[in-house]
């Protein structure tokens, strides 16, 4: 595969919590040149990003991240100030301790609503994999189909591991027809980028891959 193919296909992210402006605005530069899917950033500097990189590049944003537990209220309001701020796209955590005591229905329903508070724009859906069982990750697979999101994802990247191909391959056997994969979390080579791909995942969460690209410019 053809790296621009694979460049097009990544959410190029950075979510440190000390992440400063000026760092936000490489990765937008790296985005506009190397043609991402979006730029994955902290919803502080949504609005600033948006004014900077105007249309020339999707801004995408998390809420209720890393750990899922925030209200569904709180999640909802997150959702729709990133949003208004400019995001076109928001990945949200669900709430592992309902997924844990076995509550689909109220996970569904938060879904639900954060999508409506999405507005139209692209809703990814994080289950943190690494914390599942593949039990677990298939019920979630008809949550998230169900309850209309756009994406599910692998992983925060900030928990004890991140995307694995079996985990791609089993949402790719789970979810409904118009829901797509985002492997995230830990994607370090062409090849790996290039294997999720294969098994299914139309976005990679990643900050490595135009690092790749740019060593292979030299």
């Amino acid at each position: 595969m053809n790296i621009q193919n694979i460049l097009a296909k990544c959410d190029h992210t950075l979510l440190s919590p000390a992440a400063t402006w000026v760092q936000i605005q490489t990765i937008c530069d790296e985005g506009m040149q190397y043609h991402t899917a979006s730029v994955c950033i902290p919803a502080s500097y949504v609005a600033q990003a948006k004014a900077y990189v105007g249309d020339k590049l999707p801004i995408c944003t998390v809420i209720g991240f890393p750990n899922g537990y925030d209200t569904t209220a709180a999640k909802c309001f997150m959702a729709t100030d990133a949003v208004n701020n400019g995001a076109g796209e928001v990945d949200m955590v669900v709430n592992l301790g309902w997924v844990a005591d076995g509550k689909y229905d109220a996970v569904e329903e938060e879904i639900r609503q954060v999508k409506a508070a999405c507005q139209g724009k692209i809703l990814k859906v994080i289950i943190e994999t690494c914390l599942l069982n593949d039990q677990q990750k298939i019920a979630l697979c008809g949550v998230v189909t169900r309850a209309g999101a756009d994406f599910i994802k692998t992983s925060t990247g900030f928990s004890t591991a991140g995307a694995t191909f079996h985990d791609v391959e089993l949402f790719a056997q789970h979810v409904g027809p118009q829901v797509k994969i985002k492997a995230a979390g830990g994607i370090s080579s062409l090849e790996d980028a290039e294997k999720f791909i294969a098994l299914g995942a139309s976005r990679l969460g990643t900050s490595r891959i135009v690092k790749l690209a740019k060593a292979l410019e030299n």
